[in-house]
């Protein structure tokens, strides 16, 4: 089984779908009020005692509070009450439980944790603490270490926390090509360049096509990064130099006219005289450099 970019837009779709299934009840809902007190106990919260009360039907009761779980999921997310989402981490914690290996649980069970309200828990400590619950038992499924990154890329912000696990689901058996590079990529966000060299300079020795390309691009955008760096130092120096900030490249080179600085591609810099900055032109083969995600 692999999973990459495509495979999250779809888990998340899916789940958007499973939550929202609960649309065809809406006529019902409509005529008929939910009840003011409706029953929110979770009579058996620990899953080593609902693993000793039912014996040898384990199995079948993970099923049946994964499902409990989902109906939960698209219940209180339609819902405005203060405690919504209450039981969604018990269940979650009871399914896998009794049965460890529940990897669906463990994955979409973590998307319905970590997505922020209305739509979710907003819980990410517990959709971490899911997933590390799931590779303590299956500590070779690379699926869970990547899904660890996804939730701390995009709901803690901890982007190299996010960097490790994604190296750590590369390096596990069977884990997909495309896994180290995003590990590097996402570590450049991070800020640490030197760790997305060191991991771009592994990958380009590779004798696969596609990963080798895009570790020797990754590679060329740090350079890029890089050369920005030096640039925007000329350019608070010619800022200084002048008192104002430089209109062109000619105001910070003053004394090599016409020079332009190209990125590692052989194309231009842009200098922005708005904001002061120089920036990689857009026709470049290596635009979009890597940036660091928006804070949530």
């Amino acid at each position: 089984m692999t999973s990459g970019p495509a495979f999250w837009i779809g888990l998340v779709a899916s789940a958007a779908g499973l939550a929202t299934s609960a649309g065809v009840l809406s006529a019902r809902d409509a005529r008929f009020a939910e009840p003011p007190f409706a029953d929110r106990l979770l009579y058996v919260q620990s899953g080593e005692v609902a693993d000793r009360l039912l014996l040898q039907f384990d199995a079948v009761a993970a099923d049946v509070y994964w499902i409990r779980a989902i109906q939960h999921f698209g219940r209180d997310r339609r819902s405005s009450r203060p405690d919504r989402f209450t039981l969604l981490e018990p269940l979650l914690d009871l399914t896998t439980t009794l049965d460890p290996h529940f990897n669906v649980a463990y994955r979409f069970g973590a998307i319905f944790l970590a997505v922020e309200p209305p739509d979710g828990a907003g819980r990410p400590d517990q959709a971490i603490a899911l997933l590390e619950k799931g590779l303590r038992e299956s500590p070779d499924r690379w699926q869970l270490a990547h899904d660890l990154g996804f939730v701390h890329y995009w709901f803690t912000g901890e982007t190299l926390e996010a960097a490790r696990w994604f190296e750590r689901a590369g390096a596990m058996p069977g884990a997909p090509a495309w896994v180290l590079p995003l590990a590097a990529v996402t570590r450049a966000q991070g800020g640490d360049r030197d760790g997305a060299r060191r991991l771009l300079g592994q990958l380009a020795g590779t004798s696969e096509t596609y990963v080798r390309n895009a570790a020797e691009r990754g590679l060329l955008q740090l350079q890029a990064l890089d050369a920005l760096d030096q640039l925007q130092v000329l350019i608070a120096e010619a800022h200084a130099r002048l008192g104002r900030a430089p209109a062109s490249w000619a105001d910070v080179f003053p004394d090599r006219p016409g020079q332009v600085p190209l990125d590692p591609a052989g194309v231009p810099f842009v200098y922005d005289p708005e904001r002061g900055r120089a920036v990689l032109s857009p026709d470049s083969r290596l635009h979009p450099l890597p940036v660091l995600p928006v804070s949530r």
